[in-house]
Formats: C-alpha cells, structure tokens, sequence
C-alpha cells in the first residue's frame, strides 16, 4: 500500500506544480518522505499538496497524507517533499513564477524549502564530482 501512496504523492505535487507553472512539469526527485503512521485498511487517505518554494525553472511541491476514519477524525500519516520541473513545448526546461507568500506559515515554508532545495543541489554536485572521479 506504501507504493501505491508514493504514486498519489507524485500524482498530487504534479498536479500542484502543474497548476502553479501553468503547463506540464517532471518529475525531478521525491526526497524527505517521513512516515509517521500506518494508513489503515478502510480509512479515506487525503492528500495536500502545496507549492512551497520555486527556483528558476523548479519548484518544491510539500505532501501532507492523512488518513481519514468514518466519522471524519484526521490524522497525519506521512509527509514528502518533491521536486518537479517546467517544460516548454519541446521538453526544455523554462521560468516558473514566483510563489505568492501570504502569512507566516508560508514564509515558515518558504525559508524551510529554499534551506532544503540548496542541500538538495550539494548532494547533486557531490555526486557529480563522485561520478566524475570514477574509474
């Protein structure tokens, strides 16, 4: 059942991103997935997805999953953070605009993303300059 949320995660940030770029977008990466609690059979799983940071052409896309009970209790059951691109009309990557912060809770979200996106961007550069290194 994991796999299959892990899909509706990639599902959902796309839509997101798609939205917030207004065209197609990739995939990139889907890192920081934090499972806190089991879904359980029977329960409605609920999806958010939200647009947390943009870049030039990227944009973190942040999944909060929740169970749902019948009679309508919530919980959390996990949270990912995915990366996703912009494409132009020939698959090229192209400019995405700005994310719009509105209260405290998405500038909390915005500086979080931006402090994740650059870790994100070290780890590619070290594993290029691994690659590299290679025989």
């Amino acid at each position: 059942f994991g796999g299959r949320i892990m899909a509706w995660i990639d599902i959902a940030a796309g839509i997101s991103a798609g939205r917030h770029s207004g065209g197609p977008v990739v995939t990139a990466s889907a890192d920081d997935v934090h499972f806190i609690r089991p879904i359980r059979q029977g329960d409605v799983v609920v999806l958010k997805a939200q647009v947390n940071f943009v870049g030039t052409t990227s944009m973190e896309i942040g999944v909060r999953v929740e169970g749902e009970k019948w009679g309508g209790e919530r919980y959390h059951a996990l949270s990912a953070y995915t990366t996703f691109v912009a494409l132009d009309d020939a698959g090229r990557p192209r400019p995405v605009r700005k994310v719009l912060i509105e209260n405290d809770e998405e500038q909390r979200r915005f500086e979080e993303a931006a402090k994740r996106m650059a870790e994100r961007r070290s780890r590619r550069a070290h594993r290029a300059a691994r690659l590299e290194k290679a025989p």
